[in-house]
Formats: structure tokens, sequence, C-alpha cells
């Protein structure tokens, strides 16, 4: 049986692999960035707080037709089943540690008030996000149609044998 911390887990997974729980999450970044420029401490914290409680306030989706609930699906397949880390110097994970030095240059840059630094910061890390999450859903739906093509079981959600 699992414990309370891994259903937890596991339900904030499904829960967060709602599309509009993604997408409705993407724009935080911003919003922190933004928050920090007009030191507008309470939209900070509504920021953060969106961060926090978002992934609790969708139901799991119905079905993995959406690229944002691949997305989540992928980034978990990626952190538990392939071992991967988010941030490192290989490909793909270089790109997400560019977009958190972006992020956190964007976040200087917004302290400072440089309004262009600031946008084009914001903007580069989160394409740069993007971009990460874009190749861990084409190496997962490519691991999801092998599976399919070879018939190896269930196809879906990742499985405790690292095949999706």
């Amino acid at each position: 049986m699992d414990s309370v911390p891994e259903r937890a887990e596991e339900l904030l997974w499904e829960r967060h692999a709602n599309p509009w729980s993604g997408w409705t999450r993407l724009p935080t970044g911003a919003v922190v960035v933004y928050a920090v420029y007009r030191r507008d401490w309470r939209l900070l914290l509504a920021g953060v707080l969106w961060a926090a409680v978002n992934p609790f306030l969708f139901s799991p989706p119905e079905t993995d037709d959406a690229w944002m609930t691949r997305a989540v699906r992928a980034e978990r397949w990626w952190l538990r089943e392939q071992d991967n880390g988010t941030v490192g110097r290989s490909y793909p994970n270089v790109c997400n540690t560019l977009g958190a030095v972006s992020f956190g240059y964007a976040l200087v840059a917004a302290w400072n008030r440089r309004p262009a630094g600031t946008a084009l910061a914001t903007v580069l890390g989160t394409a740069l996000k993007l971009w990460w999450v874009g190749v861990l859903v084409r190496r997962y739906d490519s691991v999801r149609e092998s599976n399919a093509d070879s018939d190896a079981g269930p196809v879906g959600r990742p499985s405790a044998t690292g095949s999706p």
C-alpha cells in the first residue's frame, strides 16, 4: 500500500495533468516577475499561492489527448521513470537550466527596474521551459507509440517499469 505522501504526490501529478492546471499555471512566472518590478507584495503573494494551490484545483484529465496533459505526464516520466533531473548541462536539461538562469536574471532586472531586460529574460525563460517540456513530450510520445506498436502493455500513464 502506498504511503500518504506517495498518494498525495500521485494526486498532485494527476490533477496537474489537467490542461487547465498547466496552462493557467504557465503565466505565474511572469506574474511573479511583474510583482517584483512593481513592488506589489500582494500580487507576489498571490502568484506564489497560485503556483502552490493550482494543481489541487482541477480534476484529473479524462484523456491524454491534450498537449499540456502529455507535458505533465512526460515531465513526471522523465523525473521518475527515466531517473533524470530537471537541470544540467546535457540536452534537454540545459534548456531548463538556461530557463532558470533567465528567470533569475528577470527577477534581478525587475528589482532594478530595467523593463527591457525584465521582459526579454521573462520571455526567454518561459520559451526555454516550453522547449524543454516539448522535447520531453516528443520523447514520451515516441515511447508510448513504441509500446503501442509492440503490444508491450498498457499505454498512457507512466508505470513503475520505466515505460509510459
